[in-house]
């Protein structure tokens, strides 16, 4: 009578454990939710932040031009700020150089020089050498 009593108690005590560890499972699976959800959120957050990074970086490199146009026969050699609007432009076509006035409005030419300006052209690795030799 008392094994009877005995195993029926290690087999209640067998339900609770099951039960008990079914409830942990689920609490689980309900906690593992929301760090999938975080986790896709950060994703997205991520990639709306490198989207805007690249967006922003190709407006810059538009709006200075900072895009060197080397391999075309109209070039700008040197350009000087006048104004908000106004600036003094430098230009070489061909052989040819040509002082403009641009404005908002309209591009003027101001001169056509007869001899043309030699600028020195020094590369960023250049100035990175000249700063490290004078420290």
């Amino acid at each position: 009578m008392s094994t009877s009593v005995i195993l029926s108690l290690v087999a209640a005590t067998q339900a609770s454990v099951a039960g008990v560890a079914n409830e942990s499972t689920a609490t689980a699976t309900k906690v593992a939710e929301p760090s999938q959800m975080a986790a896709a959120a950060s994703m997205l957050g991520g990639l709306i932040l490198v989207l805007l990074l690249i967006f922003a970086l190709a407006y810059f490199l538009r709006r200075f031009n900072l895009v060197p146009t080397n391999h075309s026969v109209l070039k700008t050699l040197a350009v000087t700020s006048l104004g908000q609007k106004e600036r003094l432009v430098l230009v070489q076509v061909g052989e040819q150089q040509y002082l403009l006035g641009v404005s908002g409005q309209q591009v003027n030419l101001i001169d056509k020089l007869a001899e043309p300006i030699e600028i020195e052209s020094t590369s960023f690795a250049d100035k990175l050498r000249q700063a490290k030799l004078k420290q």
